[in-house]
């Protein structure tokens, strides 16, 4: 194999033409073997696999610098810059590989930790302007695809290299689809370049003063090379526009682009998937709730922002939906802004956020949203430790974002039931714009009553009456909560157990109220608990003689963790916080 022999992008030098093409062959199997017994993007990395072998081929990396953008396209990268026994080797192997763009993994050839879209063109015209100053001579190409063009960073990245005016190329591989189908107005000048094979009046790069040149066979390596070549070393802001198919060379990923843009382990011969235990989620709950409620209510909308699925919005159900339903691409904050338009035009938004992804929005939903008090209403999935962990995607940073926003309900519900009620009540009221925490742990039911009105002010519910220790255990981790009271309960302790429901404000009335038969305060927050919901009821007490134990994850950038190692590092296993309660109230 000659991937097993490429220690470095300069092992490409050599080769011709047809040696090349056996090269791209074997990083795009190579690519398979790691997504089939990992789990990883698909599509996206087998698409752009002849466009990297003829990057490298050309340019001279590392002294030349990528960036890639969100990632999602660097499998072959690694591949080709002594990573390949993390796609050659066993899962172990894998493990040590990062599927994101990783200096800490490869200071040479990896020149950003890149997870969230639309930052390439941003990020390399830092390194443009470095360059220039510096007086040296390099290539720098940012690499986007354009489902990451619709993002604004990637517009304020496109403005700044032109205003710049010196030599950067921005390679868009350009395959018509970003997680799923594309959106915005973009596209549709994307769609006229390449059916005009570039040549197209208007076009949207010209437009900005860039060079321009379109590519229509991007998985063609020989042409690649011959177009990256007609760049190199130029002294003008380029782009080289490349149409490229995502899955190419594997059937089911080219027949159903959207489900096979990312995955988890498969069988590579035919693509399917060992049938794994049938188990209800808040996507496939949310969404049929959605489009049964839209049937009687016209004004109700379901929205996302390049990642439909996280409201469990398939094909079939956005078409079910209409234009009840609306993805702006991968746009959040255009996705928040025009939520609260709609709110303020009289519809009824229901935005649907994956944690990580609310941190690109924190201004709009600042400013935009909470300060004109449009009752939006923010669906944020994923919440917590025992989602993502890779250090791009980490879920642990919407409690302390999201309650420090003046205006802001932030609601963390327990059940299903309760987070029913919670969305029927955000949905329905008409004062503030209202966050819900979906729960991660599961879907938990519950057979007791749960209440359907809720309050603008923080009221908690006391779910077990007890003394001498309280437990207040915040949405994901309620559950957790229930077991630390039972196993106190065996202790001679018969603790008292809070369900918060608001993370944003505390409960004065009732937190006062613990004051007459209380001498310790647990909180439990599946988050970072620095500037979190636990620190916000630490500090309510102050002076007093309250002592309070705050539990949740110190905050750090942690990187593909094991879930279980990062509870115990933080003193979050049941018994580890049943130690910690007994020694400080038997001290």
């Amino acid at each position: 194999m000659y991937i097993e022999k490429i220690k470095s992008p300069a092992d490409l030098k050599q080769l011709d033409i047809k040696a090349l093409q056996l090269v791209a062959d074997e990083t795009r199997s190579a690519v398979l073997n790691r997504v089939s017994k990992h789990g990883g993007h698909v599509g996206p990395n087998l698409g752009f696999v002849e466009a990297t072998v003829a990057l490298h081929y050309v340019f001279n990396a590392p002294k030349d610098k990528f960036v890639f953008d969100v990632s999602h396209q660097c499998y072959p990268h690694k591949v080709l810059t002594g990573r390949a026994s993390g796609f050659l080797g066993d899962v172990e192997d894998m493990n040590a590989i990062s599927g994101y763009s990783s200096p800490a993994e490869s200071p040479i050839y990896d020149n950003f930790e890149v997870g969230h879209t639309s930052t390439s063109i941003s990020l390399a015209t830092g390194l443009q302007k470095a360059r220039d100053i510096k007086g040296t001579n390099e290539n720098i190409i940012a690499i986007i695809g354009d489902g990451s063009l619709s993002g604004g960073e990637a517009f304020e990245g496109l403005d700044e290299a032109s205003e710049l005016g010196t030599g950067i190329i921005i390679i868009v591989n350009d395959n018509e689809m970003s997680i799923a189908e594309n959106h915005g107005g973009i596209y549709k000048n994307l769609r006229a370049l390449r059916e005009s094979k570039g040549e197209c009046q208007h076009n949207w790069f010209k437009s900005w003063g860039f060079e321009y040149k379109y590519l229509e066979e991007g998985n063609d390596i020989e042409k690649l090379i011959e177009v990256f070549k007609s760049v190199k070393d130029t002294d003008k802001p380029t782009v080289v526009h490349i149409h490229t198919e995502k899955g190419h060379g594997f059937k089911p990923a080219v027949e159903n682009k959207e489900a096979w843009h990312w995955g988890m382990p498969f069988n590579p011969a035919d693509g399917s998937r060992p049938a794994g235990p049938s188990f209800e989620s808040y996507e496939e709950l949310f969404s049929n709730w959605m489009l049964k409620e839209m049937k009687n209510d016209p004004t109700l909308i379901a929205v996302t922002a390049g990642t439909p699925a996280a409201a469990g919005f398939s094909p079939a159900k956005r078409s079910e939906a209409g234009k009840q339903h609306i993805d702006m691409g991968i746009a959040e904050e255009q996705a928040v802004a025009m939520a609260s338009g709609m709110a303020k035009g009289g519809l009824r938004p229901v935005w649907t956020v994956y944690s990580t992804f609310i941190q690109r929005t924190y201004d709009q939903i600042a400013q935009d949203l909470c300060i004109n008090s449009n009752p939006a209403v923010i669906n944020v999935m994923w919440g917590g430790c025992g989602t993502m962990n890779d250090i791009t995607h980490i879920c642990l940073f919407d409690i302390p974002m999201l309650t420090s926003i003046p205006g802001l309900i932030y609601l963390a519900p327990t059940t299903c039931e309760e987070y029913f009620a919670m969305m029927k009540w955000a949905i329905l009221q008409d004062r503030k714009p209202i966050a819900i925490r979906v729960p991660s742990n599961g879907v938990n039911h519950t057979s007791e009553k749960i209440e359907t009105e809720f309050s603008f002010e923080s009221k908690y519910k006391v779910v077990k009456k007890g003394s001498e220790v309280a437990v207040i255990a915040a949405g994901s981790f309620f559950q957790k909560g229930e077991n630390v009271v039972k196993m106190l309960a065996g202790k001679g302790i018969n603790a008292t157990l809070i369900n918060p429901r608001y993370l944003n404000e505390v409960d004065k009335q009732t937190l006062d109220s613990l004051k007459a038969d209380h001498k310790l305060v647990v909180t439990l927050e599946d988050g970072c608990k620095d500037g979190g919901f636990g620190e916000r009821i630490a500090s309510y007490y102050g002076t007093s003689d309250m002592k309070v134990l705050v539990g949740g994850i110190k905050k750090d950038l942690y990187d593909r963790f094991d879930v279980n190692k990062l509870l115990s590092d933080n003193r979050l296993l049941d018994e580890q916080i049943v130690e910690d309660i007994l020694a400080i109230v038997r001290a």
